[in-house]
Formats: structure tokens, sequence, C-alpha cells
């Protein structure tokens, strides 16, 4: 309920201010980086380092699997 609120408020906001990045001043395409920047972004980020911290977040999910549990208190 309050996750749906608060994107329907993100989402008003949004639109209410479309054009503009910051409020009546810089617009989306000229806040935009250059293209050269966006495919180095999306082929360094987007293809290679979000698959191996995904890989790794699994890997080490599989690892401590079960190892932990939530019955026992510290003392």
């Amino acid at each position: 309920m309050i996750t749906s609120m608060f994107a329907a408020a993100f989402a008003v906001v949004a639109v209410s201010l479309w054009p503009y990045m910051v409020p009546f001043s810089l617009t989306i395409s000229q806040g935009a980086s250059p293209p050269e920047s966006m495919w180095f972004m999306f082929w360094g980020a987007g293809l290679i380092a979000l698959p191996l911290t995904l890989g790794y977040t699994l890997l080490v999910y599989r690892v401590f699997r079960g190892k932990v549990v939530a019955s026992r208190e510290y003392d």
C-alpha cells in the first residue's frame, strides 16, 4: 500500500515536470550524456558488470543457504 502510494506520487511529479530534469531550466535531452558514453555504460555496466554481480550474488546465496537458523538466539 505504502509502496504503491509512493510510486504514484513519484509518477505524478515526474509527469508534471516532464521535459525538465531541473525544473524549468534543464531538459532531459540537454542533461543526457553523449551517445558514446551511453553505449559505454550499456556494454560495460549492462552486459558485463550486471551479469557478474547477479552471478556472484547467486553463488553466495547457494554457499550460505541453510547455514543460518532462524530460531537460534544470540546471548
